[in-house]
């Protein structure tokens, strides 16, 4: 009973302190995280018979890079972090991460051939 109680406190906690854009930035790289569970456990089985090893690899990939891309524009937006990086705003943070995310989808459509 106490973990659920922990977990409460901490989601409790979560929305009180966290900032709007943040909290944005967090929903997106779950809906990442889901996505690339649901593409490895739903492709798993067919991939194994019919795909290419390239296009699993890519599938795999293609979510790790998007999140840690994600993580990188967080600690960058987040407020806790500005004296760590104050040459940097967050606008250009962001188009930091709009180039990453534009190089990344090039990269995986040519891996995928």
């Amino acid at each position: 009973m106490q973990a659920v109680q922990v977990l409460q406190k901490l989601f409790e906690d979560y929305k009180r302190t966290t900032p709007g854009k943040l909290k944005i930035i967090d929903a997106y790289m779950l809906y990442i995280l889901l996505t690339g569970i649901a593409q490895v456990s739903n492709n798993f089985g067919a991939c194994l018979i019919s795909c290419t090893s390239s296009e699993v690899t890519s599938f795999v990939l293609a979510s790790y890079d998007q999140s840690e891309a994600l993580t990188c524009l967080r600690i960058q937006v987040n407020e806790d972090n500005k004296s760590e990086f104050s040459h940097i705003s967050p606008e250009r943070a962001f188009a930091d991460f709009i180039f990453a995310h534009a190089v990344l989808h090039l990269v995986v459509a040519n891996f995928l051939g």
